[in-house]
């Protein structure tokens, strides 16, 4: 999660005739600085984000089709969605329920932020932000049907997450975790955004099959992700600097 703060905006050297300031999706704004903008009556705004779309052209009974039988229509029907621009396929087809699911993930990532930021832990929402570009760009490489781009995350790539996930011992001097409530909300919450990415990845399967296996894999990179920074925050905590 970004996070906007009073003294953010005093380095903007913000001038009198500023009477907008923008802040990405899904910003947390600390109080000193909503303070700031109000007291200098600056208007704050958050940029709109959506998915791209294709454009559906009104072709009258054929403007839409059934991606699986070919069938045109003039209309969407209700139980049906788009799949890619006029072509419709059922709401409970595979890849529906994948973006369903990647839908979902974001909204949990987003609240963890939220939580985590609200107790002080904002290096860990911050770090959480990665994840969610993440999955924003794994959504858009599905429904484009485009190759996902290869990108690093925590500053390592894709062998390297993998690699670390499985030496944490090792890399952090902690044994592998065997979770328990005492460990804290930041920990059990990270553990559970790391389930939830697990159910993503079987969703995917079962889109996708063999088919994309570089978003099978992202999101099994994502998991391990999720893994490290959980290990990370209890390595911080033996160290004592929960």
């Amino acid at each position: 999660m970004k996070i906007l703060t009073e003294a953010d905006l005093r380095s903007a050297c913000l001038t009198g005739t500023v009477r907008e300031y923008s802040v990405e999706p899904g910003t947390y704004v600390t109080p000193l600085a909503q303070e700031f903008l109000r007291d200098r009556k600056i208007t704050l705004i958050e940029k709109k984000q959506g998915m791209p779309r294709e454009p559906v052209v009104n072709r009258g009974t054929a403007t839409y089709r059934d991606a699986s039988t070919g069938a045109p229509c003039a209309e969407k029907p209700e139980h049906m969605t788009h799949l890619r621009g006029n072509l419709l396929v059922e709401k409970t087809h595979p890849r529906i329920a994948l973006r369903g699911a990647l839908d979902s993930f974001q909204a949990e990532l987003m609240e963890t932020q939220f939580r985590l930021a609200e107790a002080g832990k904002n290096r860990l929402a911050e770090e959480l932000e990665q994840l969610l570009d993440y999955v924003r760009a794994i959504l858009g490489a599905e429904v484009r049907e485009k190759p996902l781009e290869d990108r690093t995350l925590l500053g390592m790539n894709a062998e390297q997450l993998r690699d670390f996930s499985h030496h944490i011992p090792e890399r952090l001097g902690i044994p592998h975790p065997v979770l328990n409530y005492r460990m804290g909300e930041p920990v059990l919450l990270l553990n559970r955004l790391r389930t939830q990415i697990r159910e993503c990845e079987l969703s995917a399967v079962s889109a996708f099959g063999a088919e994309r296996q570089d978003l099978v894999q992202a999101l099994n990179r994502l998991s391990s992700a999720v893994y490290i920074l959980m290990c990370r925050e209890l390595a911080r905590q033996k160290e004592g600097k929960g």
